[in-house]
């Protein structure tokens, strides 16, 4: 009888999973070809389809409302409102990151991307003839099948540009940070719960690469912003300072006025729990585009 239980739960997981890809086949090839190359490679496992499957968070819905929302007529972007106040920026415990000490900062209200810059979107600037192509190794953003993926293999300098032709422009890493944790100080987007398959594509999911935009809904954080833990690095507008927490100003913090480095906050699929916190700080040349390297844009309230 238990073996009967137990053969008669596994062909029900098998259906599931079969009418679940089914669905979303049409719309998420992405996923099917991630699962077809996994299994050319030999890698292709259950426990890798129900992590890669826990991304949709099928049956859950966020508790999250944003404050406003609004969209921009020149991408598509959903934006959500993030008000004006103080919050605390930075580590409460500083160890081997002694870069970012937490403190009280005042932030003018300001409306954040809810979901990264995805090659559609990005597709938009370059047919406008705005933005610049990317580098030869990003292969995969004028492919269809990629269209929600976030653009990668971006410079600082594209990501800028591109949120100028956006009407908007890159978010201030204060900016970033309150729109990722509010005003509670928690440790990532959703809370203090450490990230799990469900909430965020980190080192944990076996994904090993960037999925849609618009997956990770229960990681939202508190005002309804989307994969700003793991998925891709996001550059941010400030020169990279060491010292800089020790020095910003108490009111809309801009960065250092000069340096070597920009700075990158969220981390990546490729990162563990550490790395994809709201407080990490990451830093490149501003010139160099990477494979996980991404962004989404801020915008004044006018």
């Amino acid at each position: 009888m238990k073996r009967n239980t137990k053969r008669n739960f596994y062909l029900f997981s098998m259906i599931t999973i079969v009418l679940f890809l089914a669905v979303i086949s049409a719309l998420n090839l992405d996923i099917l070809f991630r699962f077809y190359n996994a299994h050319q490679n030999g890698t292709l496992t259950m426990e890798k389809i129900r992590l890669d499957i826990a991304a949709f968070d099928i049956g859950k819905r966020s508790s999250v409302i944003p404050v406003d929302l609004k969209t921009s007529a020149l991408d598509g972007m959903e934006q959500v409102y993030v008000p004006e106040g103080n919050f605390l920026m930075g580590k409460g415990e500083v160890r081997k990151n002694a870069d970012s000490p937490m403190h009280i900062i005042y932030l003018d209200a300001f409306w954040m991307d809810k979901y990264e810059v995805s090659n559609a979107m990005y597709l938009k600037c370059l047919q406008a003839g705005t933005c610049t192509d990317m580098v030869s190794d990003n292969i995969t953003y004028r492919n269809w099948v990629y269209r929600d993926h976030p653009v990668t293999y971006v410079a600082w300098e594209q990501a800028g540009l591109y949120c100028q032709w956006a009407g908007r422009r890159l978010p201030t890493e204060a900016e970033w940070e309150k729109a990722a944790r509010g005003t509670d100080g928690r440790q990532y987007p959703w809370g203090d719960e450490l990230p799990n398959p469900r909430l965020a594509n980190f080192d944990g999911t076996m994904i090993h690469e960037a999925v849609s935009i618009y997956r990770y809904p229960l990681g939202a954080s508190p005002y309804g912003a989307l994969n700003m833990s793991g998925n891709v690095r996001e550059w941010v507008t400030d020169w990279y300072g060491e010292d800089y927490y020790l020095v910003m100003p108490y009111a809309n913090p801009t960065g250092p006025e000069t340096g070597f480095e920009r700075s990158l906050r969220g981390g990546s699929y490729s990162e563990d729990k550490n790395e994809v916190t709201t407080t990490n700080r990451m830093r490149h040349e501003p010139q160099s585009a990477g494979l996980s390297r991404g962004f989404r844009c801020a915008q004044d309230v006018n």
